[in-house]
Formats: structure tokens, C-alpha cells, sequence
């Protein structure tokens, strides 16, 4: 017969300070793995819902990002007459020719200067990004030096407030409007008008040419299109999966450091659950022993005491993952390894963290708990009634 489990909800509430400081240090290590998760979940999501599926960036060969790219106007010309290239109600093909540029602007506070990106876009620009609206103000006039800010550079960015204005490139350009693209990387860009930023910069090739793919139309067909004219010089991707691998170094960066503090931590905490269990053990000898005499076989003492040892556990994971949940209420920027601009982004929860974070905490209280359980399981009952 097993261990009645009200037996083992008795013991731990019996030791509720005991309980409380060892399910407390648990708790610490799952904040720590469930937010390094939400870290690496909120970059992808942001990177990735960057970009349309539909779309399409063609880049020059041998480019890892846009800055690094190069792609003449014969080039974009070249690409924009391409067959698989959608056109919209006015007949045009809808493509973007993108210059992209990093500057320099002051943090907000801090005042310390953090490189930002700034996305010269040709009219149809705005047409291939669905998720970005104007939230205040006005689209910059063609052919002016004018920018409209990203929610995220509005919020952390001195000079960006409409009516403002920065000076790069040697010249004024005065901030008009202010955008929201749906927590995507966009949120961490400034936006002008592809030819003013062009000379301004003394530019005479554009960083990417960006198009919409017709339906039906197919990429590997048209990749190989291109491969094939000497003239090309380009690579195309899907432009969720160009922002995917943007992506990669800096998630890669996240998950070894958060790796590594994760396994110290746990290391402490398990050797916390261990300790616990114990002296849970050293203290219940003659528990152990009565159980054993009303005739309770091993197996069923140290399942109870395996139980108890998880629902330590399980305590320390609910409780770091309440905390952890609140991370979701705070947004973070750093430098994106890729493009080495400052990148806005936040903390996010999916119920694939929530579920792996109860599994390594309940695995952290079982392999703390594994070893004193066995201890208990192995006293005879002679020993333990005459310990008592």
C-alpha cells in the first residue's frame, strides 16, 4: 500500500520555514532558466515578425546583413522586372529599394551615445510592411530630409520627439512622424527618404532591394533566374527567414550564457534540496521506522519521500515562473551581433517556457531528493524504532 499523500503535504507544512527557504532557492534558478528563455523568445519574435513571408530581400552575395550589402541601380532595375515580382493596383511592381545606414544618437538619461539604424525606403516601402502604422504625425515628403522614429527610439533616444531635429550627415533632418510596427525590429529604426539619404551619405548603391513575391510564383525558380544572369550579383531569401538569421549570434550568445548561469545555480540549489531532504531524513528516523512496522515496504518510503522532494520543486517552479511572468512587463535593448545597432525588445512567455520550466524545476527537487529518499527507504526497521 502507498504512503497516504496527506502524510507528505504534513511534513513539508510541518517544516514551512524549511520548505519555504529550499523551495525559495529553486525558485531563484527557475527565474533565471524562464527568463533567459523569454530573452531568446522575445529576440526571435521580434526579428522574426520583422519580416512578411511574401517578401523578398535580395542582397549582394556573400553579404551576412544589409549593411554589408551592396546592389547597384542596374541591379534593383534588374530585380524589380523580374516575372515573379507582384504588382499592385496601380499596375507597379511593389518593390522597395533600401539604403541602410547606422548613426549615432545619445540615450535618453544615460546620455551615452549607441549606434541606431537608419532605413532609407522608396515609397513602396510602406506598402510591404502592413504591420507599421503611423501613430503620430506624417510620412516624410519625398525628396526632403525629413524621418519618422520607431516607438522604441522615440521612447529611448534624445532629439526624436516630432518637431525635432538630428543632425548626421551634415545636415538637419527634422523628425515628422512617429510609428508603430507591431514589437518588430522596425521599432528600433528611423526612417527616410532612400535618395536624400543617398547623397547625403554620398551613397551610389542601395543596401537591399526588397520586393513582394506574386502568387504562385516560385523563389527557387527565380533564385536560379538570377544565379544565371551575369549581370547579378545578388542572393534572394524569404524575408522571415533573412530576419531569422539575423537573429542566430545573438540568441546563441543568450542561451550559452543563460546555459551556464542556469547550471551554476541549479548545481546550488539541488545540493539546497539535498541538505533539506536530509535532515528531513535525520529527524523522521522513528517515522520512517513506524511506517516500516505498519508495514509499508521500501518502495513506498521512498516514493513518498521522492513525492515530497518534487513538490519542493514544484513550489520553487511555480513561484519563479510567477515572477519570471512579470519580466513580460519590461522591455529590454541591446546590441544586435549582426548589424551592431541598438535593438528594443521584450520578454516573452509561451506556454512552450512554462512547461519546460516545471519539468527542470520538478527534475532539480528529484535529483535532490533522489539520494536522501534512498537513505530512508534503506533503514531497517530495528534501527529506526531504536533511533527513536
Amino acid at each position: 500500500m502507498a504512503v497516504p499523500i496527506q502524510y507528505v503535504f504534513r511534513n513539508l507544512w510541518t517544516r514551512r520555514l524549511t520548505t519555504l527557504l529550499t523551495s525559495g532557492g529553486v525558485a531563484l534558478v527557475v527565474f533565471v532558466f524562464a527568463t533567459v528563455l523569454m530573452l531568446d523568445a522575445g529576440l526571435r519574435r521580434t526579428l522574426v515578425t520583422t519580416g512578411e513571408y511574401d517578401n523578398v530581400v535580395a542582397i549582394r552575395k556573400g553579404a551576412e546583413n544589409e549593411i554589408q550589402s551592396g546592389v547597384t541601380r542596374e541591379q534593383a532595375n534588374i530585380l524589380e522586372s523580374l516575372p515573379g515580382v507582384a504588382r499592385g493596383a496601380d499596375g507597379e511592381p511593389m518593390v522597395s529599394k533600401v539604403v541602410l545606414i547606422l548613426i549615432s544618437l545619445r540615450k535618453t538619461g544615460a546620455g551615452k551615445p549607441s549606434n541606431v539604424v537608419i532605413r532609407g525606403t522608396s515609397a513602396g516601402g510602406f506598402a510591404l510592411r502592413p504591420q507599421v502604422r503611423l501613430t503620430a504625425g506624417r510620412a516624410p515628403a519625398p525628396g526632403s530630409s525629413e524621418v519618422i522614429v520607431g516607438t522604441a527610439i522615440a521612447k529611448g533616444f534624445e532629439g526624436t520627439r516630432i518637431g525635432e531635429r538630428l543632425r548626421f550627415a551634415q545636415r538637419d533632418w527634422t523628425v515628422v512622424g512617429a510609428f508603430d510596427a507591431g514589437s518588430s525590429g522596425f521599432d528600433s529604426e528611423v526612417w527616410g527618404d532612400v535618395d536624400q539619404l543617398l547623397q547625403a551619405f554620398r551613397r551610389t548603391v542601395f543596401s537591399s532591394v526588397i520586393f513582394r513575391l506574386a502568387p504562385g510564383a516560385d523563389l527557387e525558380r527565380m533564385r536560379a533566374a538570377i544565379d544565371a544572369d551575369p549581370r547579378l550579383t545578388n542572393d534572394v531569401k524569404r524575408e522571415q527567414t533573412f530576419y531569422a538569421d539575423q537573429s542566430r549570434a545573438l540568441s546563441n550568445f543568450i542561451s550559452i550564457l543563460g546555459l551556464t548561469l542556469t547550471s551554476v545555480f541549479s548545481i546550488g540549489a539541488m545540493l539546497g534540496a539535498m541538505i533539506t531532504m536530509y535532515a528531513s531524513v535525520a529527524n523522521r528516523v522513528g517515522e520512517i521506522g513506524t511506517l516500516r512496522a505498519l508495514g509499508f515496504r521500501r518502495s513506498n518510503v521512498l516514493v513518498a519521500f521522492l513525492t515530497e522532494a518534487l513538490l519542493l520543486g514544484l513550489l520553487g517552479g511555480i513561484g519563479g515562473l510567477a515572477v519570471a511572468s512579470l519580466m513580460q512587463f519590461v522591455s529590454f535593448s541591446t546590441t544586435n551581433f549582426q548589424t551592431f545597432a541598438d535593438l528594443a525588445f521584450s520578454f516573452t512567455l509561451t506556454p512552450g517556457i512554462a512547461l519546460k520550466t516545471i519539468l527542470f524545476s520538478l527534475a532539480m527537487g528529484l535529483i535532490g531528493g533522489f539520494l536522501p529518499a534512498l537513505r530512508a527507504a534503506r533503514l531497517e526497521i530495528v534501527d529506526a524504532l531504536r533511533a527513536a
